[in-house]
């Protein structure tokens, strides 16, 4: 009993690296899960009391028990039965594949990151960046809607900075739920983003097992309550124009939507605009097919130049922010109310009938959001030069032809964004940012399109161009 035990130094290793496993595994970890749980159970509690914001259970439920729910949800259930049968498989490997999709697809939504972290972070870079503004608002709608609706935001795409930027102006009335692409699933890029509340999206998948997990969890988060944001487009315009609505989204909120449920299901239209959109050389170089596509390393070295360039541009005085960033919202559309209206009821159609209303609604929102684009300062001066794009203006006859433009606008509905309620002043920003960037050139006293950056001032106009195209 009393005589020594000789271990190899490898065993006694091992036994130290299992003990202290043991020790982080049953002492430490619970009292860290501890700590945070109650620091996450403080934020929720007060953005209760000073946001008014109640988030919805489905949203704070663990994880792994959504990934649970999901798995086993009868549709998919029902869904994995059918694929084994045609594609002939063994029922455990069709199930690890939907347990591998679930858990790529269910985020982890943390309340103390969004609000106390990603808010912050949101708030202060935009403001960094840009002259962050909350436009029109229609204010009495959008405070008739109850409470207890599943709410929807879509809007235009423009720049990866609509994320950042509709997050933090929305961040004291509700936490968002975004549908990403598989561009963000690095690590450790993908856990935070996950941890924001979103869920990852594989973009024209054709696997259909896929597909149908993807639309339960839309349709469990959707009959949950969570707020969502969601981009009709599908991507970022390449030219400034609205895109042609994906619907697959859409038809996956509106194919199980019951009107006589709890929730109404509302739809809030979201406009947004820039005077300088970070990416739109790189998106500009999409419609040249001559041109050769940046890789990954080459993407990131031009963020790195791009970064690099303003850093010195700040060290020596000569940065400034890039103009306006400003989002407008505009009458919701409550399902409930439309379902009524028009005597439908997308659970009783069948796909094509189906497709074809979803189509109509995806119709109607684009208009919505066509009609809510705020018109900022570089838009509205690359409008009038894209006009007459053949002129050289004096700036007073430049100014006049903005002026008269932002007037027919503003007469027409369309919501105008006058910086510091000074017309001139705005007219006067948006041609300083042009020339600054040499998209438009002044020569004895005349503005004039630089001729090799035409395509970058149609893409700034476009963001209107349906709008001032009504005036006519």
């Amino acid at each position: 009993m009393n005589q020594t035990v000789i271990l190899p130094m490898w065993l006694a290793l091992l036994l130290c690296v299992l003990a202290l496993a043991a020790v982080v595994q049953f002492f430490l970890l619970p009292g860290v899960r501890w700590y945070f749980r109650r620091k996450m159970n403080r934020v929720i509690d007060e953005i209760n009391t000073r946001f008014n914001i109640e988030i919805p259970e489905f949203k704070i439920t663990r994880r792994r028990v959504l990934i649970d729910r999901l798995v086993h949800d009868e549709k998919v259930l029902a869904a994995v039965t059918q694929y084994c049968e045609t594609q002939r498989l063994p029922r455990s490997e069709v199930m690890a594949r939907v347990n591998a999709y679930a858990r790529e697809i269910v985020p982890s939504f943390n309340a103390y990151a969004y609000f106390r972290w990603g808010y912050r972070v949101a708030k202060y870079y935009a403001r960094w960046l840009y002259r962050v503004r909350l436009g029109y608002t229609d204010s009495e709608a959008l405070a008739a809607i109850n409470p207890r609706s599943s709410v929807v935001f879509v809007m235009n795409h423009r720049s990866n900075m609509d994320y950042v930027l509709v997050a933090f102006l929305a961040a004291e009335r509700t936490s968002l739920s975004y549908a990403v692409g598989e561009w963000a699933r690095i690590w450790p890029l993908q856990s935070l983003i996950r941890s924001m509340g979103a869920y990852f999206v594989r973009r024209n998948s054709g696997d259909a097992l896929y597909r149908t997990v993807l639309q339960r969890y839309v349709q469990m988060a959707t009959e949950g309550g969570v707020p969502q944001a969601v981009f009709p487009e599908g991507g970022l315009s390449t030219d400034g124009k609205l895109r042609a609505p994906k619907l697959g989204l859409l038809d996956y909120m509106l194919k199980s939507f019951n009107p006589a449920a709890e929730r109404d299901l509302v739809f809030i239209p979201a406009g947004i605009n820039y005077d300088r959109v970070l990416e739109d050389r790189t998106l500009l170089r999409k419609l040249d097919s001559t041109l050769p596509q940046r890789g990954f390393f080459s993407a990131i070295a031009t963020t790195l130049t791009f970064f690099a360039g303003n850093v010195w541009l700040m060290a020596t005085g000569r940065w400034y922010r890039y103009g306006y960033a400003c989002v407008n919202f505009g009458s919701p559309l409550s399902m409930r109310e439309y379902v009524a209206r028009t005597g439908l009821d997308f659970r009783a159609l069948d796909d094509d009938a189906r497709r074809g209303a979803v189509a109509q609604v995806g119709r109607t929102l684009m208009g919505a959001i066509r009609d809510v684009v705020p018109v900022l300062p570089v838009s509205l001066v690359a409008a009038v030069l894209i006009r007459e794009q053949d002129k050289s203006f004096a700036e007073i006859d430049l100014k006049t032809k903005a002026y008269d433009l932002a007037r027919k606008l503003e007469a027409s509905g369309a919501h105008v964004y006058v910086p510091r309620s000074d017309l001139d002043y705005a007219i006067g920003v948006g041609l300083r940012m042009l020339t600054l960037r040499h998209i438009v050139r002044e020569q004895d006293g005349l503005f004039a399109i630089v001729e090799s950056e035409r395509t970058l001032l149609e893409y700034y106009a476009n963001a209107i161009m349906p709008l001032v195209d009504a005036l006519r």
